[in-house]
């Protein structure tokens, strides 16, 4: 098969259908209620937030914004593979050899980076009716449970190969860390750990430090997922009915 030069007319014009294509795939469906959910949710406690007594602080934006960015990375991250399925190209795409995982690498690369501004663009809003926040950092910030969430999505997608069943999976695992959030508190290991709250009795330089072993330690975890779901692609048996 002959390379495509991406730089030709028709090589960036099968560049775009592909980017098109693909992104149907990946938001098509059910996403758009998973997207008008966190927009209601975020709208709904911004509202509620403009209008309360007490004032909004950098680290509540945090929070606020939190849920809806994982509204909004869980649809085409768990339902990748049953999307797949349920289009019919499951079994096209395993006849791709060693081409079928980087599709849908390159998915899960257009997922978040659409994300990412689905998020910045909140933070903004956040900027201007609430509090002044740091935009680009709260974005990043936030990237890092949405990230790890999100690859975790996508590799239990490729063990239990049916959309709902991961959701479950996801769903109960992100209470179980909620849950335990509450007794990790300042620790590193607390995924839902605000980097924009400061505990009393911290400095700024050890609060830092844990900031950074925070961040290191769960976007090393997300790597580890989505590796290992991109192994698992390469197994054509246990997906192929």
């Amino acid at each position: 098969m002959s390379k495509i030069n991406l730089l030709h007319p028709s090589g960036i014009s099968l560049l775009l259908k592909f980017v098109r294509y693909n992104l149907k795939i990946v938001f098509g469906n059910k996403f758009v209620y998973f997207l008008g959910a966190a927009l209601i949710f975020y709208l709904l406690i911004t509202s509620i937030s403009l209008f309360a007594a007490d004032s909004v602080s950098v680290h509540g934006v945090y929070f606020q914004l939190m849920f809806p960015a994982f509204l909004l990375i869980f649809f085409p991250t768990t339902y990748g593979i049953q999307n797949d399925e349920d289009a019919r190209i499951l079994e096209i795409l395993f006849g791709i050899p060693n081409y079928r995982y980087k599709i849908w690498l390159v998915r899960l690369c257009m997922a978040f980076f659409m994300v990412f501004w689905f998020i910045f663009l909140m933070a903004n809003l956040s900027s201007v009716l609430l509090i002044n926040v740091p935009v680009w950092e709260m974005t990043m910030r936030l990237m890092v449970p949405v990230g790890l969430f999100g690859m975790l999505g996508f590799f239990f997608s490729t063990v239990v190969k049916n959309g709902n069943g991961t959701a479950v999976i996801v769903v109960i695992l992100g209470l179980l860390v909620w849950f335990l959030s509450a007794f990790l508190e300042s620790s590193p290991w607390n995924v839902f750990l605000n980097p924009f709250e400061l505990p009393s009795g911290m400095s700024e330089t050890v609060w830092e430090s844990v900031v950074e072993k925070h961040v290191r330690t769960w976007l090393i975890v997300a790597l580890v997922s989505a590796l290992w779901g991109l192994l698992n692609l390469q197994r054509r048996e246990k997906f192929i009915k």
